[in-house]
């Protein structure tokens, strides 16, 4: 049975197709506005709605996937006019079916490696539920997200503004990953924890290369899933997109993803009520598979997760001013790039999550707190512990993170808990619990276990899980208690038999006051893991101490035939040439970092050695490749390619000026003449605008010539510049034909020029079929193109 906030249904809930696809066979042309025709042709919408629900369809969804301030921005169109006239439009053609209002991403990059604010986000999300409410949705459904950000900023906007059902799905890659690098185990860790009551996966892949993501997503959700492929891949025929999936064997793959265990399925781009009346078809006489999905003590970033009880796993201590006088002054002054410096070795020495504690008197803590996550998570790919007394300071960064953050923390006082329990549970964040209550420590393991208890309690009456709770049973100093050392390992003992829940401590505390505190602290370490501590929090600097670590997870038969163990003893670095000469920085490893601050000053005493064009050669094309290296292993992904990618700019900013003002000539490190843009009709240009920064980072005179342009202004500014590549993008699948119709007028009029083709709804046998001569999967793969054409 499918229970969700105001719906129950005994069987599977079957979604609607795609409405793109049935737009175009109904007319609509290439890049017109298909949120108008709610407006203007009225009849055709409700045609498609009821075709849906006369083939077996539950849920109607409203022709609103574009319906935000941002994509209809100078079409003279009303975003709550829009959304009302299509929600009623849905209604009349569902009759006693459920209608969902569709809310697609806004078509922007998000800040930090975009241009678009979470709360300008939020607003514009805002206005879109407000209208759907208003109009009466019975739910909301959010689709086709490719930054999990943008999701968190929806879906904040959703809660915060209505009470209707709330259903989110993301788009993946046919790397497992989305456009910024979300994976499903991250995706369904944030998204569920958010509050969702269903989420799930849509577009880009046909159900063949859903099913293997698919299975991802149920291993780990303990909510309902929404699966909604396309009808395989797309082509061109008599000059419509069209798919290649049939619909019989789309309700075969449907079915088997139902007997997975989704409960909520449909379709998108290019599938028809045929695909879902063969979907209702298939599933007849199935009934839904009850989830498998244990709970997991897990925190994330935007792209990486790390599950605690899975090895010991460290919490980096070094953000934090107690005791550190050059990281006050840099709190002080200001100066982000010291706590990012902080973080990035931090994350090298071993480090698997980031304690992050601003909290001086002689500063604002939360606008610091804030700043400093979003900094931080543009850098390093690490989950974030957020330190604080405040919950004020709390629930802002919380809401600034763009991960499931750890709070840090409670601990047994009433007051103390009913401030922080309601923010972790808005948001899904994890939380330490301390053991200590309105009379202090207690001495005794036993009764620091019942204030676990009691925190654990309180915890469940705000509907926090305890599965997201991690006990700190408190370290005590050896030199003035010594005897409730021994206590605090007695504790973390007692909390894994009693409670079954994951432990951190502050371990460095037990050897303050005391010398050789790194002998105290690997022996207490020590201790502490074989007792059960899982998430020590320490110096991942000190090398004793993650060596110590490592050994235990080899020890304990964690670390599976030492092969992490082994890994970690090999001497050989992967790229020795980044490594720093002592008190410097090297240039290829601030960009590697994406530093931008501190490129600056080092390229200007690197100009005074080897000059501009040397730079350039020997500095920062070749951390370029490494950075792409790293992005196509999936090391790194979108949010730190960026952050590269404009530290390289700063250099060439400070290069450029250097050579004006010595020679009076700019830098000319032209490598060839790159004309790219968003064909006529599509209004989005996220992955355009990451082409242009990499290429140009290599050095390639790019002509950028924007979203939603004519083949004519393509053409006459190919001829004018003398271009010899052309990058052409496209999202939607209604404006594929109008890339197609660009490549024939460029072959026309500038045969020797060539062509290379981008965006979600391609792939390398369609580039062929519309005549382009490359096909750019990525903006990695494009910058790989263009350097073998110009041979660069």
């Amino acid at each position: 049975m499918i229970m969700i906030k105001g719906l129950k249904s005994e069987g599977f809930l079957i979604f609607d197709g795609g409405m793109g696809t049935m737009l175009q066979a109904h007319g609509l042309k290439g890049g017109e506005i298909p949120e108008r025709l709610n407006i203007t042709k009225p009849d055709i919408i409700y045609k498609i709605h009821k075709e849906y629900a006369d083939s077996g369809a539950d849920v109607i969804t409203s022709n609103t996937f574009g319906a935000n301030r941002y994509k209809l921005e100078g079409s003279g169109l009303s975003c709550g006019d829009v959304i009302k006239g299509a929600l009623k439009l849905a209604r009349e053609a569902a009759g006693d079916k459920l209608v969902a209002q569709d809310i697609g991403p806004i078509g922007q990059l998000m800040e930090p490696y975009g241009t678009l604010s979470f709360q300008d986000a939020y607003d514009a999300f805002k206005e879109q539920v407000i209208a759907g409410a208003d109009a009466g949705a019975d739910m909301i459904l959010i689709e086709t997200m490719s930054d999990i950000y943008e999701a968190k900023a929806a879906i904040l906007a959703a809660k915060e503004n209505s009470q209707l059902p709330l259903l989110c799905t993301m788009t993946f890659q046919a790397d497992g990953r989305t456009l910024t690098g979300t994976d499903p185990l991250t995706m369904v860790n944030i998204i569920s924890h958010l509050g969702v009551d269903a989420l799930g996966i849509n577009c880009s892949l046909g159900p063949k290369d859903l099913i293997p993501l698919l299975a991802q997503v149920l291993k780990y959700s303990a909510i309902p899933v929404i699966v909604q492929p396309n009808a395989g891949l797309p082509s061109i025929l008599e000059g419509k997109t069209v798919y290649d999936l049939r619909p019989e064997r789309f309700g075969e793959y449907m079915a088997e993803m139902a007997e997975m265990g989704a409960v909520m399925l449909g379709g998108c781009c290019g599938t028809t009520p045929e695909h879902i009346r063969e979907l209702r078809k298939a599933i007849t006489g199935l009934k839904p598979a009850r989830s498998k999905a244990g709970k997991l003590t897990a925190v994330s970033s935007a792209t990486t997760t790390v599950v605690l009880g899975e090895g010991a796993r460290i919490i980096g201590e070094r953000i934090n001013p107690t005791g550190k006088k050059r990281l006050k002054e840099a709190l002080k002054n200001g100066d982000m790039e010291y706590i990012l410096r902080e973080a990035v070795a931090q994350r090298d020495a071993g480090a698997h999550i980031l304690d992050v504690n601003v909290g001086l008197p002689e500063i604002d803590e939360k606008a610091m707190m804030v700043k400093a996550v979003r900094e931080l998570q543009s850098i390093v790919n690490l989950p974030l512990q957020i330190d604080s007394v405040s919950p004020d300071v709390i629930e802002a960064a919380a809401r600034a993170c763009s991960g499931r953050p750890i709070i840090n923390s409670v601990n047994g006082e009433k007051k103390v808990m009913d401030g922080i329990f309601p923010v972790a549970k808005k948001y899904g964040c994890l939380v330490v619990a301390l053991t200590l209550d309105e009379n202090g420590i207690p001495e005794k393991a036993e009764d620091r276990l019942r204030i676990a208890e009691k925190i654990v309690n309180r915890a469940g009456e705000f509907g926090i899980d305890r599965e997201d709770i991690i006990v700190d049973c408190l370290v005590l100093t050896a030199s003035a208690q010594q005897k409730e050392v021994r206590e605090t390992i007695k504790a973390v003992s007692l909390v894994k038999q009693k409670l079954g829940l994951k432990t951190t401590l502050g371990v460095s505390n037990v050897s303050f006051g005391l010398p050789d505190r790194e002998l105290l602290n690997r022996t207490f370490l020590t201790m502490a893991l074989t007792a059960g501590l899982d998430a020590p929090i320490l110096n991942p600097m000190a090398e004793a101490m993650v060596n110590t670590i490592k050994a235990y997870n080899v020890l304990w038969n964690i670390d599976k035939e030492a092969v992490e163990y082994i890994r970690s003893c090999q001497t050989f670095k992967e790229i020795p040439e980044v490594r720093e000469k002592e008190g410097s920085r090297d240039l290829r490893k601030i960009i590697i970092d994406g530093m931008k601050e501190e490129a600056a000053p080092v390229v200007k005493q690197l100009l005074e050695e080897v000059g501009g064009l040397g730079i350039v050669d020997e500095y920062l094309i070749p951390a370029l490749d490494i950075v792409g290296q790293k992005y196509e292993s999936g090391e790194i992904f979108l949010p730190q390619l960026i952050q590269a990618a404009e530290t390289v700019k700063r250099a060439f900013e400070v290069i450029k000026d250097n050579m004006m003002q010595k020679d009076g000539k700019a830098l000319n490190v032209n490598k060839g003449k790159i004309v790219i843009a968003t064909v006529k009709g599509d209004i989005h240009d996220i992955g355009k605008n990451i082409v242009k920064i990499l290429l140009e980072n290599y050095g390639f005179e790019v002509y950028d010539l924007g979203k939603d342009v004519q083949v004519e202004a393509i053409v006459e500014k190919v001829i004018n510049e003398k271009a010899s590549l052309v990058g052409l993008s496209a999202l939607m699948t209604t404006t594929v034909k109008n890339m197609e119709d660009t490549v024939k007028a460029l072959r026309e009029h500038c045969p020797d020029t060539k062509v290379m083709v981008g965006g979600a709804v391609l792939n390398g046998d369609y580039a062929k079929m519309i005549g382009a001569d490359y096909y750019g999967k990525d903006a990695g793969e494009a910058v790989k193109i263009a350097r073998e054409f110009f041979g660069s």
